[in-house]
């Protein structure tokens, strides 16, 4: 992208790209702050006061995200008793789970760990925003850190930072996960991406380099040979889980991607194994609860106690860090074939 041509075009470059602040005014989301982001073809909000995750995202013009019955919320009392947080958990484009714990809640030695954990909804400290001019150019940036901590217990911080470059239809979200305990302590995180109509309908398809599909139970069974395609709403249908183990490159980067033939785009979310080796898939096609998330992840959907029952349990040493970074690029119909072909170079590699 030439700065000079482009600014021949456009009387401010807010015309076509650009990061506005704003607060929500009223119902369960006043008083949030946001960040409306604007890349082209590429539209999302961040928020600022959960986590700095992906609350609705659109890509020409078409809604891509799964914003669920709740509705945008800010933090809620609901957020973190146990089976109760699911009356606050909006879906988005994505929630961040963890740092304790992901999927179910559960009690462990007395102690309480909620749905999916407590970090969604925590509020970032030190936040800012920055653009500039890259040679790829006119890049947004917005960063924080999210500190989940307690009295004579953890002191886990994340650092985030979401990056987006005009006229590029990506974005980049790059976190560091530190443990600023002296002890020895759990760590547990899934990204939690989830995809919702009308990009989400009859025709849109999953592509995975999937080297092996597990249910996670006898209600996903029945459903296993459908994994990779989206039916229309059932009133009333139980979820999916299914477990992939994906393949991945020499260095362990992989990909999970999902298509819209009718739209005509599609999306890939890109990320490395070696610190998310999990990969789950949840599948809802309940009328009102119409959704397919992809979800990497460092442990299994089957939660805590699993990891305790089998001591594999994920953990940080004293100031131990770990980095993960993840991609959603939009890939317009000719990038179809692009996809399948990677997936069956990743497969090839196993």
């Amino acid at each position: 992208m030439d700065k000079k041509e482009l600014l021949r075009q456009v009387g401010h470059i807010g015309q076509v790209a650009g990061v506005s602040p704003s607060v929500m005014g009223e119902g369960p989301a006043a008083g949030m702050k946001v960040f409306d982001v604007k890349n082209g073809r590429l539209r999302f909000q961040v928020m600022a006061d959960k986590c700095l995750d992906i609350a609705q995202l659109s890509y020409r013009g078409e809604n891509v995200s799964f914003l669920a019955k709740p509705g945008l919320m800010g933090r809620s009392h609901l957020d973190t008793h146990g089976a109760e947080a699911q009356r606050s958990i909006m879906g988005g484009m994505l929630f961040t789970c963890g740092l304790e714990n992901i999927c179910a809640p559960c009690t462990v030695d007395g102690r309480d760990y909620p749905m999916h954990g407590r970090i969604r909804t925590t509020p970032a400290a030190g936040v800012g925003t920055r653009t500039l001019w890259t040679p790829d150019g006119y890049c947004m940036e917005i960063s924080g850190e999210m500190r989940e901590a307690e009295l004579f217990g953890e002191n886990m911080v994340l650092r985030r930072k979401i990056t987006t470059t005009y006229p590029k239809s990506s974005l980049v979200i790059e976190d560091c996960v530190t443990n600023e305990a002296f002890r020895t302590e759990p760590l547990m995180l899934l990204y939690h991406f989830n995809l919702g109509y009308p990009f989400l309908g009859e025709g849109c398809r999953l592509i995975l380099p999937s080297l092996r599909v597990t249910p996670r139970d006898e209600h996903s069974a029945a459903g296993l040979n459908a994994w990779s395609k989206a039916q229309a709403p059932v009133d009333n249908h139980g979820e999916y889980v299914f477990l992939h183990e994906l393949a991945a490159d020499a260095d362990g980067n992989t990909f999970a991607a999902a298509i819209n033939p009718a739209l005509g785009f599609g999306m890939k979310l890109s990320f490395n194994r070696k610190n998310l080796p999990y990969f789950m898939e949840w599948k809802s096609l309940a009328s009102g609860d119409y959704v397919i998330g992809l979800e990497p992840a460092n442990a299994s959907v089957y939660g805590k106690l699993y990891h305790l029952e089998h001591h594999d349990h994920p953990v940080l040493e004293p100031f131990e860090s770990i980095e993960n970074r993840l991609e959603l690029s939009f890939v317009d119909a000719e990038g179809f074939e692009a996809l399948e072909q990677e997936r069956e170079r990743l497969l090839g590699n196993h």
